[in-house]
């Protein structure tokens, strides 16, 4: 597939996608998604997918997971939230949230490394969402920005974070600082289980967070790729 060319998604099903998906996922050409989440969207995303910069330049399983859960339970309790995406890389989430809900009351933020950001704000443009999404750096383990403390997020989101064991602390401490932040605030967490490692981050968020495990009507579906979606909250 060429930069340019176009390709519509099918019905989505988490089980199209590898088993045992690496940390670094096989190479795939740079080329551009459509996907409206089995019609929840009235007009497709469109997503650039471009591994140049990481493996956060491809759709995994986990984001199209939260972002369809996302549009299905939570559209109507998002307009008044301040949503901050972890890890974003190409931004499915956020973007998907920005296309369905056409009158939040603030920006939505995409954050990933320096790497990712490029991408980020193409997908961005590509879905003409400037007006309403920002894409910003955020390193995990690192202090927050004074702009992410003003902007006092209600709703993190975070997708297919738990892939690379040695950054589990800098993202635990990051959630820890963006929970003190906002005490109120709901991180919807949702990841593909590959290693024996991964439920030890899960055993740690319990530790640190009330952990709930979140109904979807797809459970059954996609809890059979080992994907799982979590919602995690301050923990009194």
């Amino acid at each position: 597939m060429s930069e340019q060319e176009i390709s519509s998604s099918p019905e989505f099903s988490p089980l199209a996608f590898g088993e045992d998906l690496a940390p670094l996922p096989e190479y795939k050409e740079a080329g551009t998604t459509q996907v409206d989440f089995s019609g929840l969207l009235d007009e497709p995303l469109k997503l650039h997918e471009d591994l140049k910069s990481g493996c956060g330049g491809q759709l995994w399983p986990a984001g199209m997971v939260l972002a369809k859960h996302m549009l299905r339970y939570q559209r109507d309790k998002l307009q008044p939230a301040r949503i901050l995406e972890l890890g974003a890389g190409g931004g499915v989430v956020g973007l998907t949230i920005a296309k369905g809900c056409v009158n939040l009351d603030h920006p939505l933020y995409l954050t990933d490394i320096l790497e990712m950001e490029p991408l980020m704000q193409h997908n961005i443009s590509l879905n003409g969402l400037d007006d309403r999404v920002k894409a910003r750096v955020l390193k995990w383990g690192e202090p927050l920005s004074q702009e992410v403390l003003q902007f006092k997020p209600d709703i993190i989101l975070a997708a297919d974070c738990v892939y690379f064991e040695p950054a589990f602390p800098l993202l635990m401490q990051t959630l820890q600082d963006l929970l003190a932040l906002t005490p109120s605030a709901t991180v919807f967490f949702c990841f593909k289980k590959r290693r024996r490692a991964d439920m030890q981050f899960i055993k740690a968020a319990k530790k640190a967070f009330t952990v709930t495990e979140i109904e979807d009507e797809d459970r059954p579906v996609f809890s059979r790729s080992s994907l799982f979606l979590y919602a995690f909250t301050h923990k009194q």
